[in-house]
């Protein structure tokens, strides 16, 4: 069994609204190319074993793992496909590795969402079949009830939500593959269309495509790849009740019970102190919020005043989402916690550009599979 597993590659193509001139096999392929550069591996002879993130109803295709060995450079090779979120992609990676058998393992996630033409019929298809499905619930309208309890349970307000907008698309700016970036006033996003009251239009993040591939490696090939590994100290991750009427809807068990397994993994219980950035989950603002209160960043109630008071600014005690996040870069489906996961390596490889944090050695990425699931996963990684 290995002792350590590091992230040793990096590849990413996009991100963009639309991107009608390449398909997703070119996207892939792009972001393999680079990610295999990066690691100076030749995926022919050195990798032993890939994992592909994609949903079939998203793909439009079954048992996808069958249409990406030629991009990846993985035919006569084991290929298998996790129908998760690109977190759930880089823990199985991460366990392939760690039992020994595979010393190199690649993982991808991409995102053709410009080419789901009924994207929001696709998503509510995973509701409940007999109790919630027959309603029609719009995707939006279930984050908004959840939005609205929140805020009732936690006297968060809705300009404290707005606060998370701002700052992301803020943020964003300095980006280059953000394509959602914008200077933009409380009241700009407070005033602006509404989708399921209290959540806005503008708290809900765009969609991109784009592709990231990832190469992990076991200890001892790590340290032979090259002389920048980002060592993945704790994974973990939950999943809640499926059903719409038997789950918490205030707060986030399965974020704090994966957060717990991370930690533990890790060495540590509380990330106070020890987290020096996080990139988490704002498909929707206020699940920024929640999911800090969630991953103990702070108690029920006070994400919303740490985000007023500019502490998860750049230059804050703790940066969140200092890449822009989804509402920066836009939301890529199954590979938005891949997305998470990549700025993280950036910032730990000191490789982020305009947006690069100072003095910053251990981070947090988390996601959440979405609408209208209770799945989520947390990834702590150190340089």
């Amino acid at each position: 069994m290995n002792e350590r597993v590091a992230i040793v590659g990096i590849g990413w193509s996009g991100y963009r609204s639309k991107s009608a001139d390449l398909s997703y096999k070119e996207l892939i392929y792009e972001s393999a190319v680079k990610a295999y550069a990066d690691a100076g591996v030749d995926p022919r002879k050195d990798i032993q074993s890939f994992v592909t993130v994609a949903e079939d109803f998203h793909e439009g295709t079954s048992i996808f793992d069958e249409y990406t060995p030629d991009q990846l450079g993985a035919a006569l090779k084991p290929v298998h496909t996790i129908t998760g979120d690109g977190l759930h992609g880089l823990a199985t990676a991460y366990m392939l590795v760690k039992t020994g058998q595979f010393d190199i393992v690649a993982v991808e996630g991409h995102s053709k969402a410009s080419n789901i033409l009924t994207l929001p019929e696709v998503t509510a298809y995973a509701q409940d079949p007999i109790l919630n499905r027959p309603l029609r619930f719009n995707t939006h309208f279930v984050a908004g009830l959840e939005m609205n309890r929140f805020l009732f349970e936690t006297g968060t307000t809705q300009e404290q939500c707005a606060a998370v907008v701002q700052k992301n698309r803020r943020n964003a700016l300095n980006n280059p593959k953000a394509p959602y970036g914008a200077d933009l006033t409380l009241e700009d996003i407070l005033s602006g269309p509404v989708l399921s009251w209290p959540l806005g239009k503008r708290d809900s993040a765009e969609h991109s495509d784009g592709a990231i591939v990832m190469v992990l490696a076991s200890e001892s090939t790590a340290r032979h790849l090259n002389d920048k590994p980002i060592w993945i100290l704790g994974m973990g991750w939950c999943n809640d009740s499926p059903s719409l009427e038997s789950r918490e809807w205030g707060e986030l068990p399965y974020i704090q019970k994966a957060a717990q397994i991370a930690y533990r993994q890790a060495g540590f219980r509380n990330p106070q102190g020890i987290i020096d950035f996080a990139e988490i989950d704002d498909t929707y603002s206020y699940k920024e919020l929640q999911s800090l209160e969630a991953l103990g960043f702070c108690l029920p109630g006070e994400a919303g005043i740490l985000t007023e008071d500019g502490a998860t600014e750049v230059d804050g005690e703790l940066p969140v989402n200092a890449s822009g996040g989804s509402l920066g870069m836009g939301h890529m489906i199954d590979a938005t916690g891949l997305a998470r996961a990549l700025e993280v390596v950036l910032q730990l490889r000191g490789e982020a550009g305009l947006y690069q944090l100072e003095d910053v050695n251990v981070g947090l990425a988390q996601s959440w599979r979405g609408i209208p699931t209770t799945s989520g996963a947390v990834a702590v990684l150190a340089n």
